[in-house]
């Protein structure tokens, strides 16, 4: 399989999107169990054990896989950085024409790609990071893989915890108990429509588009929740 070349990411872009796509994770699961208890007319104390077992749970595996994946992206990028160096070292001349076809490729004359590659091959460690961005589409990551996962852990319990914000509340506050499904649905899709806009932000698709788009998925995937809890309620209760 044919790996996908790495974009450049500053730390402050990454670190958003961790925060974006734990927030949406975490919500959309959590609301998935709402729904599902809800459909199932399962009392509020199995849902909030459902709902905190799942924000913990669910919120480590995110962090973790956002740690592993950035860490070995990472690694992946240093050992082609190596193989990359030692490739030059040997082929320096052929390396060197190869760059300057690649600039051609991108629409540069012959007289300014050579004078190009010329001027990065000055440098051996400019070179050979000419060489992965442009003929490889690989650019090394900086960001810090651990805070990219605890960003994500923090970003997946805030926002999951939000569809059970109400049904906490209700334990003290009785009278919120009849509405509690209703006010963690209003607050649930808010919430869902302003993380898709960040989203829209980052994909550069568009606010209004990508928040409706992300509130109607966590919308049908509560929606199902709620069917099939609704359902086996009947078959198995």
């Amino acid at each position: 399989m044919q790996r996908k070349p790495l974009h450049p990411e500053n730390h402050e872009g990454s670190y958003l999107k961790s925060m974006v796509y734990g927030g949406m994770d975490g919500i959309i699961t959590t609301f998935a169990i709402v729904a599902g208890v809800a459909g199932a007319s399962l009392s509020s104390g199995v849902l909030l054990i459902l709902g905190f077992a799942n924000l913990i749970a669910d919120g480590i595996s995110m962090a973790v896989g956002d740690y592993l994946s950035s860490k070995s992206e990472q690694q992946y990028t240093r050992n082609e950085q190596k193989r990359e160096t030692q490739h030059v070292k040997l082929n320096f001349a052929a390396e060197k024409r190869a760059l300057i076809q690649s600039y051609q490729d991108k629409g540069l004359s012959l007289k300014d790609a050579g004078k190009l590659v010329t001027i990065l091959a000055k440098d051996r460690k400019t070179f050979v990071e000419a060489i992965m961005t442009d003929e490889r589409g690989i650019v090394e990551r900086t960001d810090n893989p651990i805070k990219n996962g605890a960003i994500t852990f923090c970003s997946f319990v805030f926002f999951g915890f939000i569809p059970l914000l109400t049904f906490v509340i209700a334990q003290f506050y009785a009278p919120l108990t009849e509405s509690s499904f209703i006010v963690a649905c209003l607050l649930t899709g808010m919430t869902l429509f302003i993380l898709g806009g960040l989203k829209g932000r980052i994909t550069e698709r568009g606010i209004a588009i990508s928040g409706l788009e992300t509130l109607l998925i966590g919308g049908l995937a509560a929606l199902a929740a709620f069917i099939i809890g609704n359902v086996l309620s009947h078959l198995v209760l």
